[in-house]
């Protein structure tokens, strides 16, 4: 997937104009990009578009005009952008309860090590989480992650004959996801 470049991002005045149609698009995008893993955590599968539509929306919220500064914010974004034989997601963990935030992170420190993509019966692909969001003593809310499939796990994947499910297996937190069939396509047009 191709990795976004200073070119395809609009200044904040274009961008102003057509953001409206670009956010329903995106919403309706992200419809067939999400998946509910238990009842705390989520992920958004991100491709091009999504990441793109992040980078618009930090321009706009941070009124960057200085083309450095865009560049700066592409390139942050721009490891979002699943590579070949990749899939990659922003994992959310979901606590609506302002005071026991802090006490239900803690019990999903180590989350990092117990997320998998499972591919039918025969392959588990571990997610790689971004550096900088968990410690041994801390967690955050949001994670960027990435599932890197080797040649027959990617086959097995486009093959559309088997079950494809996001696998929890924290000793805290068990939950397993099967993804949905409109889910498999779109992740299936990530990886062709």
């Amino acid at each position: 997937m191709q990795k976004i470049v200073l070119s395809d991002v609009k200044n904040i005045l274009e961008y102003e104009k057509i953001r409206e149609s670009f956010r329903r698009h995106l919403i309706e995008l992200k419809k067939n990009r999400r998946v509910q893993v238990g009842d705390k955590v989520s992920l958004i599968f991100e491709n091009r578009e999504t990441v793109l539509f992040q980078v618009q929306e930090m321009m706009r919220s941070e009124r960057l005009v200085d083309e450095k500064a865009i560049q700066a914010e592409i390139d942050t974004y721009n490891a979002l952008i699943p590579g070949d034989s990749e899939l990659s997601a922003t994992l959310f963990i979901d606590i609506t309860d302002q005071s026991s935030i802090r006490q239900e992170l803690d019990r999903l420190i180590s989350l990092n090590e117990h997320v998998y993509l499972r591919i039918g019966n025969g392959h588990m692909v571990r997610g790689v989480f971004a550096e900088g969001t968990s410690r041994e003593d801390r967690i955050s809310s949001v994670h960027y992650v990435k599932f890197s499939l080797t040649p027959d796990e990617r086959k097995a994947f486009l093959s559309g004959n088997e079950e494809i499910s996001v696998v929890i297996d924290h000793p805290n937190y068990h939950a397993s996801e099967k993804l949905p069939e409109k889910i498999g396509k779109a992740l299936a047009e990530d990886l062709t």
